[in-house]
């Protein structure tokens, strides 16, 4: 067999004593690295590969690509990160590994990146297919994304709708290459139209969500297997470098990809978490309109990315585990562009009365994937201050004026939401009569359904509720819910919930509202 091009640095990367080490080095390959796992540290060779989409043909180009993967994943990953290294050649014709980051000596024949080694049992996908992946780390991760969106550099050189539409065409072309072979010709087909209708219809908005700075250099490839737990928090690694088209895109694309892999895995009250946690910090509600876009459009990637692979596949059995993969994503992908129906519920009660442990338990059961946005007023009052979802505020963020701009702001977000086609959940205490008819006036103006639920419990147990809280966007102390006692609440009309139980009856009691069986309401 011929020797091919970096057959030499290969078989030198797989020796123990280059990386000082005993025992033994194991050898990962994908169709554009080879990752050797060393002792403590992982070293990563890019292929002498040329696709079109990038371009690892030269030592020059391997160099600069190595380079480019450091520097781009130390903004979420500096401690996985160790550097870029140069493999050189000495006058004896012998090769060296050197120091991550350092100057070369002698001839460099190839590069690589070296990384910390974490255990594979740390990776998010496989956290999520053991059930270990809770929701406090799901919380942790969709602020670790927030934050790194936000630190963002902004390029408004690159997305928009044409931009989109190119990329579209791309992955298109390439669903079409596996059809009728792998896939159903007349889905490849439907996917092919109705991503290019919803297109159509979003460029506006596509354009202007660039020219507001919504076009970030992100991550590009931010699904489970791209992120692990690290010293102690969720980290993103292994974002894309190759190519600043993938990479430079609508933040909320970005995201889409999580969410995608967490729906295809069967854990949308997962993705339902990071994405209302992820709005906790944005306010970006009116750009839900295109997610159902942007899901289809990660799940046609990973249709034809997985039949791509299914010929590179040994045996049969992993070849036809593959072609079903790819079938549930194109599917999932033509679910995601299904016509939604928006419905707007609102639930009001005392602090105390389980609104907010309600609202999240409900928002994944309902709408279109990955479920209903919870606007919730504890988390807009912070929001509208400056402040993280959990700070603690004094008096000052409770004054009347205050009040009165944040529940301005639940019903313009559950507005924006349902105005996007997204189901919506307006959590707040909506103790006035006047509050309550606002969020209902909010339906009929967006000409949706409209469902009201007021939970309610005796004050001894709103109380216990409230000093049990902890990690928690309210405020609201025992003394608040005794003042809130006093208001003038007037008729209730709302669908009244008797939330004294635990979780599951309060639910079954809220679903059942919400469907019309009112024999399990107070």
């Amino acid at each position: 067999m011929t020797a091919g091009p970096q057959d030499e640095v290969m078989a030198f990367l797989a020796r123990p004593a280059t990386h000082g080490i005993g025992g033994s080095v194991e050898r990962i390959d994908t169709h554009i690295s080879a990752v050797f796992l060393a002792g403590d540290r992982v070293v990563k060779l890019k292929k002498a590969v040329k696709y079109p989409y990038l371009d690892y043909s030269t030592v020059a180009l391997r160099r600069r690509y190595c380079e480019a993967e450091v520097r781009v994943n130390r903004r979420t990953a500096p401690a996985l990160y160790l550097g870029a290294a140069a493999i050189s050649r000495a006058r004896d014709g012998s090769l060296a590994l050197g120091a991550p980051d350092a100057t070369p000596t002698g001839e460099a024949v190839d590069w690589v990146v070296v990384m910390r080694r974490f255990e594979a049992s740390a990776l998010f996908d496989r956290m999520t297919r053991e059930g270990r992946l809770t929701p406090a780390l799901v919380r942790d991760l969709a602020d670790e994304i927030a934050r790194f969106h936000e630190a963002a550099e902004r390029d408004p050189g690159f997305g928009g709708a044409d931009a989109m539409a190119r990329s579209l065409a791309n992955m298109v072309g390439e669903v079409a290459k596996f059809a009728p072979d792998l896939f159903d010709r007349a889905k490849a087909e439907r996917f092919a139209a109705e991503t290019g209708a919803a297109l159509e219809r979003h460029r506006a908005s596509l354009d202007a969500r660039r020219a507001q700075g919504y076009v970030r250099h992100g991550h590009g490839d931010l699904h489970l297997r791209n992120i692990c737990l690290f010293e102690g928090r969720p980290t993103l690694f292994d974002a894309i470098e190759f190519d600043d088209v993938l990479a430079c895109i609508d933040v909320l694309y970005d995201l889409a990809f999580l969410l995608m892999d967490l729906e295809h895995r069967g854990r949308r009250d997962l993705a339902n978490l990071v994405l209302n946690r992820t709005l906790a910090w944005r306010d970006d509600h009116a750009g839900l309109a295109l997610l159902p876009l942007y899901l289809a459009m990660r799940a046609g990637i990973r249709a034809h990315v997985t039949a791509s692979s299914v010929a590179a596949l040994g045996s049969e059995d992993a070849q036809e585990a593959a072609r079903g993969e790819a079938h549930a994503y194109l599917d999932l992908a033509l679910g995601f562009l299904a016509p939604a129906k928006p419905v707007l519920v609102a639930v009001g009660g005392l602090s105390g009365s389980g609104k907010s442990t309600v609202a999240a338990a409900l928002a994944p059961t309902l709408g279109a994937a990955p479920g209903a946005v919870v606007v919730r007023s504890d988390v807009i009052r912070k929001r509208l201050l400056g402040r993280a979802p959990e700070d603690r505020l004094g008096p000052d963020a409770y004054t009347a004026e205050v009040t009165r701009r944040v529940y301005e702001a639940v019903r313009a977000q559950a507005g924006a939401a349902v105005a996007a086609g997204c189901a919506a959940i307006a959590d707040a205490v909506h103790a006035r009569p006047e509050e309550r008819r606002a969020i209902e006036a909010v339906a009929v103006e967006s000409g949706v359904r409209f469902a009201g639920l007021w939970l309610e419990a005796a004050p001894e147990t709103l109380a216990s509720r409230i000093g049990r809280r902890e990690n928690d966007a309210s405020d609201a102390t025992a003394s608040v819910m005794r003042a809130q006692l006093g208001t003038e609440t007037g008729p209730i009309a709302w669908r009244r919930i008797d939330s004294s139980g635990d979780l599951a009856e309060t639910l079954t009691r809220a679903r059942n509202a919400l469907n019309g069986h009112d024999e399990t309401t107070t």
